[in-house]
């Protein structure tokens, strides 16, 4: 009998998961300011990987149009204009995402200036992303089992109806709280004094204001997509359970590496990172379970059960 999985992997994996974001949690209720004295401090490295590391993130979101188009297709010929038009729509998510991020300092680095530069400057910057992510498709289509078209296409629905529900619920959340992050109260003469603690809300404070927009971490919902990894390794061909405990190593290491990233880089505290990263892993793991209960094929005894 086959081990229960969420998102490919043993309970197991699941249960530890929730289980270090919510001591995460706990520990920063009570000790976030003083974590965050202790750790901050801003460096170039470190600004790097906060710009550029979420692109290993936003290669899910053509990797899912991959499985999408390879499940589609393999369902009938009615369905390839769907395919295509799935598999494009999750490339120019990436792009659009990573642009929306991202794209001030990949613009700066093509020397860009609002109202000064050439227009071409900016649409280049702009097809730096699209030739970062294009190739993924490429190479998915390669990898990917054709066996079973509705998992192919439970795998894809899910992350990219996942990542979006979560982008989405994060910056409701964000104005819910409209916390101070750490960077703007170290400009303040006693920083202590305006220090709030993440249950200590003023809905709708923050407005478009980014220093009031410290909790939960929107970087931490963008790393935590890395979980569902090993849902694609579930669907390549060769799959097995190790390669998918693997996948869930690498995104474990990814998000922890991420979440230290934040605290380092001034920009969260650690109930700020840890809440992300919960409220992201139980979305995927709830619409990523949904999504393939639904496309499990049923039995042969399910099925005389179910004609009785």
């Amino acid at each position: 009998m086959r081990k229960k999985t969420v998102m490919a992997v043993p309970s197991a994996g699941f249960w530890t998961v929730i289980a270090v974001c919510v001591l995460g949690i706990l520990i920063g209720s009570f000790r976030d300011f003083q974590i965050n004295a202790a750790l901050a401090n801003k460096t170039e490295i470190g600004a790097f990987f906060a710009t550029y590391g979420s692109y290993f993130s936003y290669c899910l979101y053509p990797a899912a149009g991959a499985c999408l188009f390879v499940g589609l297709k393999k369902k009938g010929r009615q369905y390839r204009q769907l395919a295509w038009t799935l598999l494009l729509l999750s490339c120019f998510m990436a792009v659009y995402y990573s642009n929306s991020y991202n794209g001030k300092a990949v613009r700066a680095l093509f020397g860009y200036e609002a109202g000064v530069s050439s227009p071409a400057l900016s649409v280049a910057s702009w097809l730096f992303w699209v030739v970062l992510y294009i190739w993924i498709p490429f190479v998915m289509l390669r990898l990917l089992d054709e066996s079973d078209p509705d998992k192919l296409i439970a795998v894809g629905a899910a992350i990219l109806v996942a990542g979006i529900a979560a982008d989405n619920v994060n910056v409701w959340l964000k104005q819910v709280a409209s916390r101070p992050r750490y960077k703007y109260l170290i400009t303040l003469e006693d920083p202590a004094s305006e220090f709030r603690n993440w249950w200590q809300m003023i809905p709708n404070l923050a407005g478009s204001d980014d220093n009031f927009k410290s909790w939960p971490s929107g970087n931490m919902t963008i790393a935590s997509m890395m979980f569902s990894l090993p849902m694609l390794t579930d669907v390549c061909r060769n799959r097995s359970e190790k390669k998918n405990w693997i996948a869930f190593g690498f995104a474990c290491a990814f998000v922890l590496l991420y979440g230290y990233n934040r605290i380092h880089m001034t920009n969260h505290f650690l109930s700020d990172v840890c809440f992300g990263t919960l409220i992201t892993y139980l979305l995927y793991s709830t619409i990523s379970t949904a999504f393939l209960r639904a496309a499990k094929k049923p039995t042969p005894q399910a099925d005389r059960v179910t004609k009785r």
